[in-house]
């Protein structure tokens, strides 16, 4: 009795805490959970679509280049003797108005050479004539005399032309574009000058592809009306702004590019320096982006970004307000 009565009261003890652990761990238990309320449905923005006709813009770019060009050299041999100061790297110049000056002396003197040869050829043609009214003189030297008039008359305004071309002018106003010679140097006919281009127009070749001419209004090539042609907008980063000009397509190039296949339109701006300060110069040499004005497309319907699911696909709501997908 001795030594089970310890053995009794331990099982008894663990059989003890055995119910009262139970007890516990069965009063914190968490309540069972309250009813949730349904989730309300998601609230959409339903819009109605109608047909109606669209353009849709072409894009590309290009950059900007004159519509004319020329590369001054010299005509005559000769010094430089005087030079405009519009004459320099984006100097403006008006039409007709002179550029560099070679040393005229020679070709006014020969000038005056040739108008003293031709009166001297008059005289003797006159005089010929007369003589041959008298009948003195036969036909033969009629001719000859009148032979030699036309000649001195043909040097004189050879000469002329040569004392013309020691002023280099040009018949549009324009920019210089390069200066290759300067006061004091020495040319010969051919020796480069400098390169000048019109200031009245500019030109942007637009490439696109033969997708791209789907979608654009365009007339056979030659057969371009400036009137009816898509009308252009080209856009370019200037003095930290965003500026904008408009254009014009005005001629499709009937070739396509070998090498990348893509064909080209040409826009063109006019005036492009805005020399009546109406707006933004825009440089010869700017890269630009053009938006072209696409064909009229009937039967197309605008449906904003927001509206399409996963980026392609649109949610339609049939008549009894069901959403189809």
């Amino acid at each position: 009795m001795g030594v089970a009565l310890p053995r009794r009261i331990i099982v008894v003890g663990i059989v003890a805490s055995a119910i009262g652990l139970s007890v516990a761990l069965s009063r914190v238990q968490s309540p069972p959970p309250a009813h949730q309320p349904d989730a309300a449905p998601p609230l959409v923005e339903v819009l109605e679509l109608q047909a109606e006709t669209l353009r849709l813009p072409v894009h590309s770019q290009g950059s900007v280049e004159p519509v004319t060009q020329t590369a001054l050299s010299a005509e005559v041999s000769g010094a430089i003797v005087k030079v405009s100061p519009k004459f320099v790297a984006g100097g403006l110049f008006d039409a007709g108005e002179v550029l560099l000056q070679i040393d005229p002396s020679d070709y006014a003197a020969a000038v005056k050479q040739a108008e003293a040869l031709l009166q001297q050829r008059q005289i003797e043609y006159d005089g010929a004539a007369q003589l041959r009214q008298k009948g003195y003189r036969a036909a033969v030297d009629q001719a000859s005399t009148a032979a030699a008039l036309a000649s001195a008359e043909a040097d004189l305004a050879r000469a002329r032309r040569n004392l013309e071309r020691t002023r280099i002018r040009l018949p549009y106003a324009g920019m210089v574009r390069s200066k290759s010679a300067d006061l004091g140097q020495f040319v010969t006919p051919g020796t480069p000058l400098g390169v000048v281009f019109a200031t009245a127009q500019a030109e942007v070749r637009l490439p696109l592809s033969d997708g791209d001419l789907a979608f654009l209004d365009l007339p056979a090539p030659g057969k371009e009306d400036i009137e009816q042609a898509p009308q252009v907008r080209l856009q370019a980063r200037l003095q930290g702004e965003q500026r904008v000009w408009p254009a014009r397509i005005v001629r499709q190039e009937g070739v396509i590019d070998e090498r990348n296949r893509m064909h080209y339109l040409v826009a063109r701006i006019e005036d492009p320096y805005a020399l009546d300060g109406s707006r933004p110069a825009l440089p010869v040499g700017t890269f630009v982006a053009a938006t072209i004005q696409g064909r009229a497309m009937p039967n197309l319907v605008r449906v904003p970004a927001a509206a399409l699911s996963q980026g392609t696909r649109l949610l339609l709501v049939d008549e009894r307000d069901r959403l189809l997908i």
